[in-house]
């Protein structure tokens, strides 16, 4: 991997493919305050509208303009302008061969979780990594949250002795949960469901925080809410799209016209390749599920108790870890409540701020430690300024300039992207075959990335 340094011959230059809503964090932090190390080479997409929303974009805020190109010519575009890392922040279906053809090209990647959707591209990646000797670093964001930090570091400490078990339990409102089930997510083939796309980010905080990796996966679930056939249970019926007039009146419809980002970056690019970001939840076709429950064996002897509900009305998640001496208990609650918009219209999850609190469910977050014969005492957590209590900032710094001495090793490589899929892709085996499943008895590409 070539090191970037203050030369501004030396910079380190980059692409990035994959022009959704992930992008943006990238480039704003590569045109922006990591500029003296960072050069954003290019941008890429199989849609060339959206790459051009983010051209305009990067010249009106930062005074340049990336170039473009087809990720069809990724190597060679990777050779010809000695790139030294790819960013990929593309649908989760692709990454693998994303991953796979840049190392080949001989660049490092930066790839956003979850690595990939499946165990055959997991160790596809795995093995061109030892073959090629470059490094994938995958994008957790969660980890340098400080509330999560902290929560880690009580653990570390051994405040609460051994931990024996974790409950944990993640809840997806009916503003970002329903957005699963508008775009591409909404297909298990491209998305890994969410117990990978987006429990991934959960499962690699439990690795995380025990410092241990599963073993063996049991799950339950299914569509109990979206979906046509849940739908129609409830008298529900869909819409062909939420861009419609009338739409105001149907709090699950989204309306792209309803928000310039929206309309500007998927509305008026339709035309290059049909894609439609506003398809109605209630629609015939989502293979995903919005019920989830798994129980998880760790090799130390802890046992994960995990659930995701997708149609919550309030946002946030509550973890509980129980040790030896004690146990600790996590509260964070994201958005207190869903209440319609100016119109009836809702508000689309990555592009708001939106929150409601009142004296019985308040937006906020509290971590209690409280050991065997002592009363509980609250654990203080000190968020910095930016996404995420400032974790983002503290990610984006590892990624650009390199991670120093981290004591809770926040910095994620191959292998913990491998974890955190492991229990998605056992659990999506259970899901079908009503089986527990041994991560061991899958080929997720873990020997090989143990050799790196």
């Amino acid at each position: 991997m070539s090191a970037a340094t203050t030369s501004e011959t030396a910079r380190t230059r980059y692409v990035i493919i994959g022009m959704g809503n992930r992008c943006e964090m990238y480039i704003n932090a590569i045109a922006g305050p990591h500029a003296d190390v960072a050069e954003l080479v290019a941008l890429a997409d199989t849609n060339p509208g959206r790459v051009e929303y983010y051209q305009q974009q990067v010249h009106d805020e930062h005074g340049q303009r990336p170039g473009s190109f087809d990720p069809a010519a990724l190597t060679q575009f990777i050779q010809s302008e000695g790139i030294d890392r790819v960013i990929i922040t593309s649908p989760d279906f692709t990454h693998a061969d994303y991953i796979v053809e840049s190392l080949t090209a001989g660049a490092d990647v930066i790839v956003e979780k979850p690595l990939t959707v499946s165990a055959e591209a997991s160790a596809r990646i795995a093995r061109t990594v030892q073959e090629t000797g470059r490094e994938v670093i995958v994008t957790f964001n969660y980890r340098y949250s400080p509330r999560n930090t902290v929560l880690k570091a009580a653990i570390q400490d051994g405040t609460i002795g051994e931990v024996t078990s974790v409950d944990f339990t993640w809840v997806l409102d009916t503003v970002h949960g329903a957005d699963y089930f508008r775009r591409w997510h909404r297909l298990k083939e491209n998305s890994g469901g969410l117990l990978i796309h987006k429990a991934s980010h959960h499962f690699d905080l439990v690795n995380w925080w025990l410092a241990d990796v599963p073993q063996r996966v049991y799950a339950s679930g299914g569509l109990k809410f979206y979906g046509a056939e849940a739908a129609s249970k409830r008298g529900v019926s869909a819409s062909e799209r939420g861009t419609r007039d009338g739409s105001e009146a149907d709090p699950f419809a989204l309306d792209l016209r309803s928000d310039d980002r929206l309309q500007a970056l998927y509305l008026d690019n339709e035309h290059h390749d049909g894609y439609r970001r506003d398809q109605d939840v209630f629609s015939a076709g989502i293979t995903i599920e919005d019920n989830l429950a798994l129980v998880v064996d760790y090799s130390r002897g802890a046992i994960l108790n995990y659930s995701l509900n997708a149609h919550s009305p309030w946002e946030g998640y509550r973890v509980a870890v129980n040790g030896t001496e004690g146990r600790l208990e996590l509260d964070v609650i994201e958005r207190a409540a869903v209440l319609p918009a100016a119109g009836g219209a809702p508000v689309d999850p990555s592009v708001s701020e939106d929150a409601q609190s009142n004296t019985l469910r308040a937006k906020g977050e509290r971590l209690l430690l409280q050991r065997h014969w002592e009363q509980a005492r609250e654990v203080e957590i000190i968020n910095g300024e930016g996404a995420h209590g400032g974790g983002d900032k503290l990610l984006l710094a590892d990624i650009f300039r390199g991670a120093g001495e981290d004591p809770y090793q926040r910095p994620a490589g191959l292998v913990d992207g491998i974890q955190a899929i492991a229990v998605g892709v056992c659990g999506n085996q259970s899901l079908a075959t009503g089986a527990a499943v041994k991560v061991a008895d899958l080929d997720l590409g873990l020997e090989a990335a143990a050799h790196v």
